[in-house]
């Protein structure tokens, strides 16, 4: 596991939707047809398109900008206004049509049906501005979200794109109505429809090479829904990243999750083998979660999941978990420790933590932190293997690693609500106690199962070897 740097900026670029999705309940169907009755309706906007994209990078913690063109009308103003709530500096570069807008009608978090409305695509784009040319100079990474509306097919856009790409900082999730990716991308990610491949692995594998040679991209991955993705780099061996088994109704906006954070961790200097499989894993939690609705609204529950939620690894997926928990109203859990050798006192507190809030974000030592604390003869369990032990289990929603004795700088990132801890602390004052009071988190001691201790087991183990 990589350990955190902090987030490097992203650029976004390409066209906004306005999402609209119409919340109710059903309990019945009409007399009139057979057709089911929505009552007791809540209307709930948020960004879709490049705008999710962008949102969604932002919620992981990244400074985001967005070029894109917004339409001179109120849902223009209000696609302007959600992205600015939600962290995102809007570089617009106009729109000469009406706002397109996806509306959903939902009940029990499944979408009943979608209604389109707005301009004709593709709609006519403004001009290039200063500001959005000096962006694109600046960008340490850009994500082009091409929803076909003609914001990529915009010419000095497009040119400054082509630059952006030769400077190896480019990835470009496409569009069936949008434009041809610009040449030399890092990475480009159709899905299998896109890539108009077929359902055999062969064949996916096959164009997803001829799309590499023909956009002369350093990579390619096509995204098989559930099945997860594959990459393919020039005629190496492909890399397949599974995703998860899960069991959900709504997959809305999993292309959008798993493009903001491929294109950001390429930005922080990842392989495209590590973007792709965490990209893989993040939108597979990010579906589980609730997907979009869940993401980008700022108040009501988030519709309950079905199935297991993969836990995220690394102090980004951590904040998008985080960021998740709170728009839906959520409290963040946090706990941290070395966990070496996990025993039955260890899963007891994380599950009893996990009931304590909406999610639950486990901050973990490093192996050299662990050295320092407990003596050159510990961890007895490698990081990686202890995160992965750890984010198997169900009551844990994220992992994070930290060098430090203790995680006060990752606190300070995560800001939890409310940090627990196992109640072989009582009667002492934790050393994080003193971080969390800046924003008043609270804190609690929560019991451990008598006799159980990492350190006890090691010591019986010894005994026993020696008898």
């Amino acid at each position: 596991m990589t350990r955190d740097r902090g987030p490097a900026p992203l650029l976004v670029v390409g066209d906004c939707l306005l999402d609209r999705d119409i919340e109710g309940r059903v309990e019945r169907l009409s007399p009139d047809a057979p057709v089911p009755i929505v009552e007791d309706l809540n209307e709930r906007p948020r960004p879709g398109g490049a705008g999710l994209a962008a949102c969604l990078a932002a919620a992981d913690g990244r400074s985001v900008r967005l070029i894109t063109a917004l339409a001179r009308d109120p849902g223009g103003e209000q696609l302007r206004a959600l992205l600015e709530e939600l962290g995102v500096e809007v570089l617009d570069l106009g729109l000469e049509c009406a706002t397109p807008q996806k509306v959903r009608v939902r009940s029990s978090g499944q979408t009943l049906i979608r209604l389109d409305q707005g301009g004709q695509r593709p709609g006519a784009v403004g001009g290039m501005t200063e500001e959005a040319g000096r962006a694109l100079l600046e960008s340490s990474g850009v994500l082009v979200s091409d929803y076909g509306w003609g914001v990529t097919a915009q010419p000095e856009l497009r040119e400054a794109l082509a630059g952006a790409a030769g400077r190896g900082q480019l990835m470009w999730d496409p569009h069936p109505k949008g434009s041809v990716p610009v040449q030399g991308a890092r990475l480009v990610k159709p899905n299998r429809s896109e890539a108009g491949a077929g359902r055999d692995f062969g064949a996916v594998v096959s164009r997803a090479r001829e799309l590499r040679r023909l956009w002369r991209a350093e990579g390619v991955a096509v995204t098989l829904g559930d099945e997860g993705a594959v990459l393919v780099t020039g005629e190496k061996t492909p890399l397949m990243a599974p995703a998860p088994r899960l069991s959900v109704l709504d997959p809305c906006g999993a292309g959008d999750r798993f493009s903001s954070a491929a294109a950001g961790l390429l930005a922080d200097g990842r392989s495209l083998e590590e973007a792709v499989t965490a990209a893989v894993r993040i939108a597979s939690a990010f579906v589980a979660a609730g997907g979009a609705s869940a993401a980008t609204t700022r108040t009501g529950d988030a519709p309950a999941s079905k199935g297991r939620r993969p836990a995220a690894e690394g102090m980004e997926a951590a904040l998008a978990v985080a960021a998740r928990t709170r728009a839906a109203g959520g409290r963040v859990v946090a706990t941290g420790g070395c966990f070496d050798l996990l025993h039955a006192g260890h899963v007891s507190v994380l599950q009893s933590a996990r009931r304590l809030g909406g999610c639950l974000i486990v901050l973990l030592n490093s192996d050299d932190s662990v050295r320092r604390l407990k003596g050159p003869e510990r961890p007895l369990v490698t990081e990686a293997d202890r995160a992965a032990v750890i984010s198997a289990l169900e009551c844990v929603d994220a992992v994070a690693v930290f060098d430090e004795a203790t995680p006060e700088a990752a606190l300070r990132r995560l800001r939890p609500d409310l940090f627990a801890k196992g109640g072989d602390y009582t009667g002492i004052e934790l050393p994080e106690q003193a971080v969390l009071a800046e924003w008043r988190a609270e804190v609690v001691l929560l019991p451990y199962l008598e006799g159980r201790s990492t350190s006890r087991f090691i010591e019986e183990m010894i005994r026993s070897g020696k008898s």
